[in-house]
């Protein structure tokens, strides 16, 4: 099971978070958009939050900016952090907008809070987990999503809980964070989560 751990560090990546909460958004929530314009803000989500990204970090890696995409030291992390909160403001301001998709826009912009706190923290040497940011927003939007919906989705909702624990310890078992720089990030990815629901529940 150990050697299995590295296997969710990979799969749940911060970088897959954003289009996972627009698929699970699209697939608990009413929405009036037509097929097409499904279609459309998915392919939009994942040339910003993917493609993007992607392509920033290989530029980087050529220039020998960063070594691996799960940018472990701290300095690393500054530059693909400001591309992050960049995107993001794109994001919201023209794709998902608050008059459109106010739920998921919340989301968004409480994700956006998330990635400026821990590019903040960078600076006093705090590497906090993206992984645990990323994850746990994801979760407590989920969650936010079911009270405002009225949904009774508790296996998804116990089933992101559980991948939470299983990322954790993935991160200890690879020795890239410590305890607590994992709950910095659980802290990170909760708060402003909960915070926006006064705005949209």
């Amino acid at each position: 099971m150990k050697k299995a751990l590295p296997f969710f560090s990979y799969l749940l990546h911060p970088i897959f978070i954003p289009l996972i909460g627009t698929l699970l958004y699209l697939l608990f929530s009413e929405n009036y958009l037509t097929a097409p314009q499904n279609y459309l803000l998915v392919l939009q989500v994942i040339i910003i939050t993917f493609f993007l990204p992607m392509s920033f970090f290989y530029l980087l890696r050529t220039f020998g900016k960063v070594d691996t995409i799960m940018l472990s030291d701290t300095q690393q992390r500054k530059m693909p952090l400001l591309l992050q909160m960049a995107l993001t403001v794109i994001l919201i301001r023209e794709t998902v907008t608050i008059d459109r998709l106010p739920e998921l826009y919340f989301f968004f912009l409480a994700g956006l809070l998330s990635t400026f706190l821990a590019f903040v923290l960078l600076f006093a040497k705090i590497k906090a987990s993206i992984h645990m940011i990323g994850l746990c927003a994801l979760t407590f939007f989920i969650v936010g999503l079911s009270i405002h919906n009225q949904l009774n989705i508790i296996y998804t909702i116990a089933m992101l809980f559980l991948l939470i624990g299983l990322v954790a310890s993935s991160r200890l078992y690879m020795k890239a964070h410590t305890i607590t720089e994992l709950i910095i990030g659980i802290v990170i990815g909760v708060v402003p989560q909960i915070a926006s629901w006064y705005f949209w529940l």
